[in-house]
């Protein structure tokens, strides 16, 4: 299990993207340990304008990890990252014709 410690604040939307994309991207099951900074000083001088960060076990932290490349790297360096995930996020989807009603460029096709 990966455990992971992730500075954060309440309503901090893109600490919650951060989380679905650690979830998704790790090849193991992740816990996160949730440190709000909003209850202590030091921690708002230091993350304030830094959050989302991740911190792994050995002190190193990522910032900005909700950006897809940053995170996937930083996991890679790990032996963390399951890179078919990873695939599946960078990879662009099917371009077969759509079966079924569709539309394209504002009109609508029956299958």
């Amino acid at each position: 299990m990966i455990q992971l410690s992730l500075y954060t604040t309440m309503g901090c939307h893109l600490c919650s993207q951060l989380e679905g994309l650690v979830a998704a991207l790790a090849n193991q099951k992740v816990w996160l340990h949730h440190i709000e900074i909003s209850d202590d000083d030091a921690l708002i001088e230091r993350y304030g304008v830094r959050i989302p960060v991740l911190m792994d076990s050995d002190g190193n932290e990522l910032d900005r990890g909700f950006e897809l490349e940053r995170l996937s790297d930083w996991l890679r360096e790990r032996g963390w990252l399951n890179e078919d995930a990873l695939a599946g996020f960078i990879t662009p989807p099917d371009a077969a014709a759509p079966k079924g009603a569709h539309q394209r460029g504002g009109r609508r096709f029956l299958g």
